[in-house]
């Protein structure tokens, strides 16, 4: 009875091991300690594209000076002709264009929002002293898909958004990720276009796809144990274990019971 409880819980043992992963497969920039890294770029900026919704708000020393430069409800509502897209601010159009109060169609495709406010600031100045203007993304999303503990799209609340900050979001990889050939999927000039990532390697951290854009899609692939398995590889190893488990305690309990028997 000892020798097969031994044996079993051998086995167990064994499934265990095989169910947890390695360093290797799981950490993230394993060469860190010898990497020579430039510095970050802070001068990164988002640039407005196609579809992007803009919130633009002119502010100055007299309101009801610049009261016309900002949008009302009935504007937006003739701009759109949808009240349940009154509240969206301002989007650019296929053209990349805006229609801005006052001042008509305005091409914002390729612009920063610092160059879109200096662009304003300077056209409404002609006709107001002092005009403060702010300019804002309203959509700026990322997807995250595959092996994550909580995939969807997530609005971010800053502009500047890097690939660990998409990922922590998303609740960080599962163990069973692929993290050196993660996908990222990004709109250009009409077209997609699927960047590699590798996140076992210090490279990425001034790759110039660290940084992402607004409507970036990241998909984290399965690994080679996920996919021969079809299924959450340490769920299944976890069955496994607990009906080996059950098997040393049901032979425990019938040898118990036999030898008692014979007593």
């Amino acid at each position: 009875m000892k020798f097969l409880a031994k044996t079993l819980s051998a086995l167990a043992g064994a499934a265990l091991l095989v169910c947890c992963s390695s360093p290797k497969d799981v950490l993230y920039f394993q060469d860190i300690d010898k990497a020579t890294l430039g510095e970050l770029s802070n001068a990164y900026q988002a640039v407005i594209k196609k579809d992007d919704n803009l919130i633009i708000v002119v502010t100055g020393p007299d309101k009801s000076v610049v009261t016309p430069y900002n949008l009302t409800l009935s504007e937006n509502l003739g701009s759109y002709g949808n009240p349940e897209r009154s509240t969206l601010g301002y989007l650019v159009d296929s053209n990349g264009d805006i229609r801005f109060p006052i001042l008509g169609t305005i091409h914002v495709e390729g612009m920063t929002r610092n160059e879109l406010c200096e662009y304003l600031t300077r056209q409404i100045s002609k006709d107001v002293k002092d005009p403060i203007v702010h300019v804002d993304f309203r959509n700026y999303k990322v997807t995250v898909l595959g092996e994550v503990k909580s995939p969807g799209t997530y609005t971010m609340q800053s502009e500047k958004v890097n690939v660990l900050q998409a990922i922590s979001m998303a609740g960080d990889l599962t163990l069973m990720a692929k993290r050196e050939d993660i996908m990222l999927l990004r709109e250009e000039e009409g077209t997609i276009v699927c960047h590699k990532l590798d996140l076992k390697r210090s490279h990425l951290l001034d790759s110039p796809y660290f940084f992402l854009q607004q409507n970036d899609v990241l998909y984290i692939p399965p690994s080679t144990g996920r996919v021969a398995t079809g299924t959450n590889t340490l769920s299944f190893w976890t069955s496994i274990i607990s009906s080996v488990t059950s098997a040393v305690a049901i032979v425990t309990t019938v040898l118990t019971l036999t030898r008692n028997v014979g007593k």
